[in-house]
């Protein structure tokens, strides 16, 4: 029997539209990490990681053609330079999949439950599949090479207890209580992403040939460099150790491997992470002061957030994205 033709809801194109986006970026990305990595091993993760975005480009580009949808320019082989010196160490690869694999398996997992058409059900979940084995395979090799970086440890609890003051919310003449596993792993965590997101600006920053690129990008560092500081405090007062910096992981080339627009690009899509994941780490927290220091910083990041997405209307790089219709519009 034929089924009938369903049609794409809002969810599905737009999802399937940023999917595009992201992983058109991954492929520049991937490519140049692919042309200078000298380990096998990690060139092996990373041309993994490489075929499965690229899948997912041909697949999507498949199912809009079918919708008779524009498919986006994204990224193409233009906004890459191959020739240039390798910008990154192997090892900083390494940990670049797995925060990218930890980013996927957040954004699918939020898309998943939005879906209903069969083929994009089946598309998203073997994405997901994907990007959870490929997460277990980086993990894997950096476990292998000693270079993994794990939450601290925490004492087991011995025995059921249950909370009788108000004070595990909230301070009391500045008495405050020993931050809950949860809290720690949000803290850590988000210093671990930060961190990242820190380096790959501060390389960024070291190729830009637009001194309004150099500056924003700069800002971003500089923001997440504070964010870690507010972090690290939490953790420093539970005698905590702190996840390591990336820094020394960046190179001293100056010759820019990517296109302005995709550094811009790659920058907002940074932010929008950690705009999502503050928000869970608020959800999760239940210190007060921990809860106004994450909503404090997340309404900083907010607004460098516009910031970058002006700059990159100024400069025409932003595609417009699938919208409902204007109906006062057509009303004229």
């Amino acid at each position: 029997m034929q089924k009938n033709h369903i049609d794409l809801t809002s969810a599905e194109i737009s999802c399937l539209w940023s999917s595009y986006l992201a992983d058109s970026m991954f492929i520049c990305v991937f490519k140049y990490f692919i042309q200078h990595i000298k380990d096998e091993e990690i060139k092996n993760l990373v041309e993994h990681a490489l075929d499965l975005s690229q899948q997912h480009v041909e697949i999507i580009q498949g199912i809009f053609k079918t919708e008779e949808i524009a498919i986006p320019q994204g990224f193409t082989d233009q906004d890459i330079n191959l020739k240039v010196k390798p910008l990154f160490t192997d090892n900083f690869c390494l940990f670049y999949v797995k925060n990218m694999a930890e980013g996927g398996l957040m954004v699918n997992g939020d898309i998943l439950p939005n879906i209903y058409r069969e083929d994009i059900y089946s598309f998203y979940s073997k994405c997901l599949t994907s990007t959870l084995e490929l997460h277990g395979e980086t993990t894997n090799l950096l476990l292998e090479k000693g270079v993994a970086v794990r939450p601290p440890k925490i004492p087991k609890p011995e025995k059921v207890e249950f909370i009788h003051k108000q004070s595990f919310l909230f301070e009391f003449l500045g008495e405050r209580r020993p931050l809950t596993g949860q809290e720690v792993t949000h803290l850590y965590s988000n210093m671990q992403t930060n961190a990242i997101g820190a380096a790959i600006a501060s390389a960024f920053t070291q190729v830009s040939s637009s001194k309004k690129v150099r500056e924003h990008v700069k800002r971003g560092k500089d923001i997440l460099e504070k964010h870690t500081k507010v972090m690290n405090s939490y953790l420093e007062s539970c005698d905590l150790p702190v996840p390591i910096s990336y820094k020394d992981e960046i190179t001293t080339s100056k010759e820019a491997p990517f296109s302005e627009k995709l550094m811009v690009f790659h920058i907002a899509m940074n932010v929008t992470a950690r705009i999502g994941i503050y928000g869970i780490s608020i959800s999760q927290s239940q210190r007060s002061d921990l809860t106004i220091d994450y909503s404090r910083l997340l309404t900083e990041i907010i607004a460098y957030g516009e910031d970058g997405v002006n700059i990159m209307i100024d400069k025409e790089w932003v595609e417009k994205p699938p919208m409902a219709a204007d109906r006062k519009k057509l009303r004229k």
